[in-house]
Parts: C-alpha cells; sequence; structure tokens
C-alpha cells in the first residue's frame, strides 16, 4: 500500500516496504502507520517514542526507504560524530547504500547521495542540502541546527525518534507524539528484560544545590563518593550480583574513577570510561566486557545512550532529578541478550523512589512549557514504596502482596548501604547438590583463613536462613559465587568494625 500526501505536500510520500528486508513487528509496522496517520492530519514535525531494544534504526530505515523509492532525499542526524559510521553500517545492513556522509574529509562524503548522515554539530557548521525528509535521532536533545532547520523549512518533514521525549518546550518545535508501543508493554511481550530494582537507603541530598533543573555535580560527589557509600556499592554487588555483566554510573568523572578503584581493590575485573576514551580504546573495553574479562565497567554518562553491551546488572550511583536520565541508564540494562534473560538494578542513588521506576514514567504528550516559565510536572502518583513485611513495591497503605498494612512513622532512621526490593523477586531455591558446594566452600575457606567451623555454619546460615544438616563437612575449593559472598560480608563487617 501507498499512502499518498499530496494533500500536503506533492514532495514526499511514502512507499511500502521492499519483501527482501527484514520483516517488521508488529509495534514497528504500527509506529509508521502512526506515523503517516499524523502527516494525515497535516502535521509535518512528529516525534517517535520508543523504547532502548525499540528498533529505531529497522523502523528508520523502512522510512528512509519508502521516501527514496519516490525519488525523495532524506538527511538522518545523529546525536555525535561518533554514531555515524555506526549509523551508515546499519541502514547498509538494511539494504540502503546509497548515503553519503556530511562530515569533513569522511570516505564517504558525497553530496549527490539521497540519503546523507550527519551528526547535529556538523549542521551547525555547514550548508544543509535540500531535503524532503529529516530524520532527527535522540530528538529530546535540543540542537539549534535541527530548530534553525524547521523554521526555515516549513514545507519540509521531521521525524524524530527518542525513548525519552520529555524535554521542557519539546511540544513548541514539534507538532505531535506517537506512542507505539509502552516500556512495560515491550517487556510483557518479551523484547525487553524483566527487572528487579533494589533501593538504598536514600542517600542525604538536603544540602546538594540544583543548577538547571538537576543536582550540582560537585555537591552530588561530595556526598556519594563517601567512602562507606562507595565501598556499599561494591560489597551490595559481591553479594547480590557478582558475575553479571554491569555498568556502574557515577556524578562524575572523579566519582567514577573513585568506583572504579573500589572495585579493582576488591578484585573485581573492572573498567573506566569516559568522554575522553578514544574509540580504540573503548572498542578494547567492549570485547573484553563481552569476553567476560571485566565485569563492572564504570562510566558517568558516556555509556548512557549508544551502545548495545550485554549488560545484566545496572548500578546507579549518581542522583538525579531528570526522568529522562533516569529511565536511559536503566535501559542499558533491558536488552534482552544471552545470558542477560533479566535485570538487576541496584539503586543506591534513590532515584527509583523519587522518580519512580522506569515502566511507570510515562507522558502522553510533549511539554510546551515556554521559556522562563516553570514546567509544569505531573506529580507521579506511582512512586515506590518498600513493603516493610516482604520488600515487595506497592502504592497505598495494603501491599497487594502479602496483605501488610504500612503505618506511617515521623522520623524514620535508615541504614546505611542496605538494599530493599522495590518490585518483588522470587526467592532463588537452591538443590541440595548447590548447598553442599556453598557448605564445601565455605569449610574451605575457614580452614584456609584459620576461623572456626562455626564461622562457616554462621555465614552458611546468613545465606539460607537454615543450618548446614545433612550436608556432608568436606571443604572444596569454593566457587566465584561463594566467594564474592564472602567477601561482602567481610567488608561489611570491616565498615561496622571501623565506624
Amino acid at each position: 500500500m501507498v499512502m499518498k500526501m499530496n494533500s500536503i505536500s506533492p514532495s514526499f510520500e511514502f512507499s511500502s516496504p521492499s519483501q527482501e528486508k527484514k520483516i517488521l513487528r508488529d509495534y514497528q509496522q504500527n509506529a509508521i502507520n502512526m506515523l503517516k496517520s499524523s502527516f494525515g492530519l497535516g502535521n509535518r514535525r512528529v516525534v517517535i517514542q520508543g523504547a532502548t531494544g525499540f528498533g529505531k534504526t529497522l523502523v528508520a530505515a523502512n522510512i528512509i526507504e519508502g521516501a527514496i523509492a519516490k525519488g525523495n532525499k532524506v538527511i538522518f542526524t545523529a546525536p555525535a560524530i561518533s554514531l555515524i559510521d555506526q549509523t551508515v553500517n546499519a541502514f547498509e545492513s538494511e539494504g540502503i547504500t546509497d548515503i553519503g556522509v556530511m562530515q569533513s574529509s569522511h570516505p564517504r562524503t558525497n553530496p549527490d547521495a539521497q540519503v546523507q548522515v550527519c551528526s547535529v554539530q556538523t549542521l551547525a557548521r555547514r550548508d544543509i542540502p535540500q531535503a524532503s525528509l529529516v530524520i532527527v535521532d535522540e530528538c529530546h536533545i535540543r540542537a539549534t541546527a535541527i530548530e534553525k532547520m524547521m523554521n526555515e523549512r516549513p514545507d519540509c518533514f521531521f521525524v524524530g525518534l527518542s525513548a525519552t521525549p520529555w524535554a521542557k518546550g519539546m511540544g513548541l518545535q514539534w507538532q505531535d507524539l506517537v506512542i507505539p508501543i509502552t516500556l512495560q508493554e515491550l517487556i510483557d511481550q518479551g523484547y525487553l528484560s524483566k527487572f528487579t530494582a533494589y533501593a538504598p537507603s536514600i542517600p542525604d541530598l538536603t544540602k546538594v544545590r540544583t543548577r538547571a533543573g538537576d543536582y550540582v555535580d560537585a555537591d552530588l560527589e561530595e556526598v556519594m563518593a563517601e567512602g562507606a557509600l562507595v565501598a556499599g556499592v561494591v560489597d551490595t554487588w559481591l553479594e547480590k550480583a557478582s558475575g553479571r555483566p554491569t555498568l556502574a554510573f557515577g556524578v562524575n568523572c572523579a566519582h567514577a574513577a573513585t568506583m572504579f578503584d573500589a572495585f579493582q581493590q576488591s578484585g573485581v575485573a573492572a573498567a573506566y570510561v569516559d568522554a575522553y576514551t578514544d574509540v580504540v580504546e573503548r572498542q578494547l573495553i567492549e570485547r573484553r566486557f563481552r569476553s567476560g574479562e571485566i565485569q563492572v565497567a564504570c562510566s558517568v554518562r558516556t555509556l548512557t545512550t549508544g551502545i548495545d553491551w550485554p549488560v545484566s546488572c545496572i548500578i546507579d550511583a549518581a542522583p538525579t532529578k531528570s526522568e529522562m536520565l533516569h529511565v536511559q541508564k536503566i535501559g542499558r540494562g533491558l536488552r534482552v541478550n544471552e545470558g542477560t534473560e533479566d535485570l538487576m538494578i541496584l539503586d543506591h542513588a534513590g532515584n527509583s523512589l523519587r522518580l519512580g521506576l522506569v515502566t511507570d514514567i510515562l507522558h502522553e504528550t510533549l511539554d510546551a512549557t515556554k521559556k522562563g516559565e516553570k514546567e509544569k510536572r505531573k506529580t507521579n502518583e506511582k512512586l515506590p514504596k518498600e513493603c516493610a513485611n516482604c520488600g515487595g513495591l506497592h502504592t497505598g497503605l495494603t501491599c497487594p502482596f502479602c496483605g501488610h498494612e504500612r503505618k506511617p512513622i515521623a522520623g524514620i532512621e535508615t541504614v546505611d548501604g542496605e538494599l530493599v526490593a522495590l518490585n518483588p523477586e522470587k526467592k532463588k531455591k537452591y538443590a541440595k547438590e548447590e548447598k553442599q558446594v556453598w557448605w564445601s566452600g565455605l569449610l574451605k575457606i575457614a580452614l584456609v583463613r584459620g576461623r572456626a567451623k562455626g564461622w562457616a555454619s554462621h555465614t552458611y546460615k546468613d545465606k539460607f536462613g537454615v543450618w548446614p544438616r545433612g550436608l556432608e563437612d568436606v571443604p572444596r575449593a569454593p566457587g566465584q559465587e561463594v566467594y564474592d559472598y564472602v567477601t561482602a560480608k567481610d567488608i561489611r563487617y570491616a565498615r561496622r568494625v571501623g565506624k
């Protein structure tokens, strides 16, 4: 089916995708249908919301294919120069080959190509070629060059792509928002990972200043880089997420580097990445991360967009007031990869408690707040609170999971470093053979370190809630899970003694 746009503009229309192309998922086809409908209503600047794993490259490729089949020229803008080659490769894998790159001395420079790929930074410095369609990736990032194009080219069609199109004032430039599928629906349909979120005692942010709508990094670092908090990040990971490929987000470079050092000192293979890490080194870190040589990659915001690493744990140690940043960070771990079918979130920043779980953050329209006006934010009525009895997240006074009634108490004191489950997690059941492995490993550690058998028994009970009855008292080399559990226990003990 060909949907003509003659009533709007004779120079731009969609055509049906070629039969040789990848088959679109239902929600991807729905995105294109909703886009067509919005164009049909007279809108020329439309945003498609697509969460991590949505497949926006495939959707964009199908939109581009339909445009060039009718002889229309297309501009695709990426938010950073580092993503240009990645974008070109992705489009070529979908069969789009007539591509030029707008970038100084780039080998793919070809001003006559039907599709031009460029960064928004490049657009600001170049004469922009004519095009009937402009696709703006990560359109929530405000770019003067894009806004100028919109103002100067009223007949051009603009399509924005974003997982988080909630920036202040977006509705003043963009005319419509289409949401073909929500984050929760992607999880329910198996396209994204299910997750379990844990919330720590909330860091004291009362003395942290706010600037431009978010916390001041320097103030945050002073709070979050405190020794006990950093140690809590490491020992919590050792206890709950050992072995999971992990991204850890810090407040700034210094804080991320501090976490990196703490992991290294605890015997965990870690890496540090920031905006100054060159392409070659980053590729090396990615290869080692994928192979399991690196277990934890510490960063700031460098790894929040444009990567597809196999992640099954997110450590968030950077408090924010931004729903967009919160969702982007958690989104890095929601892709389903072999061995990463579920995600564990260790939220040492308290963002899930302040902003909500990422599946509960929804905005059905674009924000139209004008410059100088205070942004009108709808209160999130689904902010999670943990049940004191079962640890499950719920709203209201009665827990829907166990029936426990919450009684508000003033002046509650929080416990440093302890995490509580925000959404219910089924407790893992261990077979007797697995319990024997743990018991034998603990006996071996006790033997090597000169500890009493009673220490091994109490450690076992801490783990399983029962004594090691019916198991053989045979010491054997401990596995990594056992070793990491004991390391975390020792770190917590050392912290208590230090206090």
